[in-house]
């Protein structure tokens, strides 16, 4: 039995899953390090800064909104979470929202080196 291919295909209708469980392409965020600070650009258009929460736990950063629209009967949730290689100074984590873009950037603690370990790579 051959699974679907096709983006819109009925093999899913009705059963509330999504039509397509993996997703390939563009994400929705950059992450990247400069001067000593994690900088996380997250693309969230069409939610209100109030609908956003982004709170931190652990050396993980967490991110989940909700909107709701009840002239179309449409709801739009967004969670995420990083966690980061290197120990943040959370005290000076802040994050802006502007233009439908939360930019959260985080400070690195003065001297931390990354945590975990390297992994080889077979062939």
């Amino acid at each position: 039995m051959a699974l679907p291919t096709g983006p819109t295909s009925s093999w899913f209708q009705n059963t509330g899953f999504p039509s397509r469980l993996f997703e390939t392409g563009s994400t929705d965020y950059e992450l990247y390090e400069e001067d000593d600070e994690f900088v996380l650009s997250v693309e969230m258009p069409g939610f209100d800064p109030a609908e956003i929460d982004v709170s931190w736990d652990d050396g993980v950063l967490n991110i989940a909104a909700e909107h709701e629209d009840p002239e179309r009967g449409q709801r739009k949730t967004y969670h995420r979470r990083f966690r980061f290689p290197k120990n943040v100074d959370e005290a000076d984590i802040t994050a802006t929202y502007n233009n439908g873009i939360l930019e959260v950037r985080l400070p690195v603690m003065a001297g931390a080196t990354t945590r975990g370990r390297t992994i080889e790579i077979e062939t």
